[in-house]
């Protein structure tokens, strides 16, 4: 593996780089300025639709997607650093190259298991940031992080399905522009094999008896970013048979395959809220005085900057290495690494973001400061795509495999 960046990966980081610099960092604050003016916290600010029109004429469009045919055509290593330079302006950026969950992996779902009605009727638009829409998994009343505890039901009643279920954190699901659910639920709740019971259909947001009941907060914030997360209920909802994605019971399966690259982009877009972190960290540092020196005079402060980059520059070479082997021998063979990222840089990047609030004081935990918001973003993806707890007993399960 070599650690130079490609010459086409560094072009576009250059690009991108500017990009941020250019329009995305000076629109933080008016998109804040003018999501405070809308009828709803959803709603799209004008300037996030100004920023999508600049960043497709400059050609910062659909980076992650590796099928030439839908997207940019890199692997996952060469879009790797992009997604961290993205991971800076989290609330922004991603949205802004049409690179933002849970639209990628909805996304990606279709371009690799939808038909071409399905890419026709869904996916182009998507591609285009015309639509947004949802993946609705999670549900209040079992523990969701075993996805063979899924309730809803998706039962085939002649050329239908009929869904009956409860989700919750549904991303996506309170932007106005959401036009679609990947649903997932049971099709043979009393198959033999746990894994071939699930499947997943698309479900348009105004299917009768599609319900968004309510809007779920994350540690008090609206999460205005992802669209919100909602609680959805489907009341006997019904969908043509067409809609299934794939076939009955690949559900589990077209779901694994979805949150490989996926925990990818999660994993790289952290180390950019990581770096923006300590950034902020410095400057803060090099500009206030306590006890008669600046705090970057202060030993505890040093520490944490110096512990800081050493933990970035670790994950950066975790993640780096993982989009090289599911580029190389696949998302199977690279097994151990998502993982070990998905356990690793969610928590140690919460750490790093907590440093930056205690150097800010009271200003870390305000809204004058991304940092607060960050932390609670970071903090909520040692539960997305699988609690910390599921990715160690399956990383240690493979690691005794070998002394047994």
């Amino acid at each position: 593996m070599h650690f130079a960046f490609d010459a086409r990966t560094e072009e576009l980081r250059a690009k991108l780089l500017a990009f941020m610099d250019e329009h995305v960092y000076p629109a933080e604050a008016v998109a804040a300025e003018q999501r405070a003016a809308l009828a709803s916290p959803w709603d799209t600010p004008p300037v996030v639709e100004d920023l999508k029109a600049e960043a497709r004429r400059q050609g910062l469009w659909n980076l992650f997607l590796p099928d030439e045919e839908y997207g940019a055509g890199l692997t996952n290593l060469q879009y790797a650093p992009l997604a961290e330079i993205t991971g800076r302006s989290p609330h922004l950026a991603p949205t802004a190259l049409n690179c933002a969950a849970p639209d990628t992996g909805n996304m990606e779902v279709l371009a690799q298991f939808g038909d071409e009605a399905q890419k026709k009727q869904w996916l182009e638009p998507l591609l285009a940031g015309e639509i947004r829409s949802a993946f609705a998994m999670t549900e209040p009343e079992v523990a969701s992080s075993d996805a063979t505890n899924i309730e809803t039901r998706i039962r085939r009643d002649g050329d239908a399905y009929v869904i009956s279920g409860r989700k919750w954190y549904i991303s996506g699901a309170m932007n106005p522009d959401c036009r679609v659910f990947i649903v997932m639920g049971k099709t043979d709740p009393d198959g033999s094999d746990i894994r071939r019971q699930q499947s997943m259909v698309l479900v348009p947001r105004d299917t009768p008896g599609v319900h968004v009941r309510r809007a779920m907060r994350v540690y008090g914030f609206k999460d205005h970013d992802h669209g919100g997360h909602a609680e959805v209920v489907f009341d006997d909802v019904r969908v043509p048979a067409a809609h299934l994605i794939g076939e009955e019971g690949g559900g589990f399966a077209i779901a694994q395959a979805r949150l490989g690259p996926g925990r990818i982009h999660h994993c790289m877009r952290l180390i950019g809220m990581a770096e923006r972190a300590v950034e902020l960290m410095c400057r803060r540092a090099v500009s206030r005085h306590a006890f008669g020196k600046a705090l970057a005079q202060q030993g505890v402060v040093q520490n944490w900057i110096a512990d800081a980059r050493v933990t970035i520059e670790q994950l950066r070479l975790l993640v780096l290495k993982t989009a090289w082997l599911m580029d190389t021998v696949g998302n199977r063979g690279a097994h151990t690494e998502i993982q070990a990222i998905k356990i690793a840089t969610p928590r140690a990047v919460v750490d790093i973001i907590d440093k930056a609030v205690q150097a800010h004081g009271a200003g870390g935990v305000s809204q004058d400061f991304p940092l607060a918001e960050l932390w609670a973003a970071a903090r909520t993806l040692r539960l997305a795509d699988g609690p910390d707890e599921v990715h160690q007993r399956s990383l240690a399960r493979r690691e005794l495999k070998k002394y047994l």
